[in-house]
């Protein structure tokens, strides 16, 4: 786990990988529970008799509930410290590159692309790379935007 303090140290880090989280294993029931949340029960995510006649062989995990991963996975990457408080602010760009089987384990990597001033505080671009245990490219990468603010 990193811990960057305060917005100097923060600008310092610009253009590096931070770390690389734990692997999380992501499971039917997750994905069963995901669907009920969002809505999105399409046949590939929660029914796994029908998705074992694809080329997945199974059911594949819903892109979104990938990249909902990502704070949970980045959290225990890097924390942000001595600000007075930091929120997402969007995302500019999110690619799915590669499945996620289930029953898979994921993990990610994230890497402070870029990072500009705002009125009160900065704004961090962070490529975000997940990729699956035993995949050969990644699951998502995705472009988060985050605001940090000074006082």
């Amino acid at each position: 786990m990193r811990t960057i303090t305060g917005l100097d140290e923060l600008k310092a880090a610009e253009g590096e990988v931070l770390g690389t989280s734990d692997w999380h294993e992501v499971t039917q029931k997750d994905v069963d529970t995901f669907a009920d949340v969002t809505g999105d029960h399409q046949w590939i995510h929660v029914d796994p008799d029908r998705a074992k006649d694809t080329p997945f062989g199974g059911t594949i995990a819903h892109g979104y509930l990938t990249l909902s991963l990502g704070p949970a996975l980045n959290n225990q990457v890097f924390a942000l410290e001595g600000f007075a408080f930091a929120l997402n602010y969007g995302l500019n760009k999110v690619r799915f590159p590669a499945p996620v089987p289930v029953p898979s384990k994921v993990r990610a990597s994230p890497k402070l692309k870029e990072i500009t001033d705002v009125p009160g505080g900065a704004q961090c671009v962070f490529e975000v790379t997940f990729e699956r245990e035993g995949g050969d490219k990644p699951v998502c990468v995705a472009e988060t935007v985050v605001r940090v603010y000074t006082g």
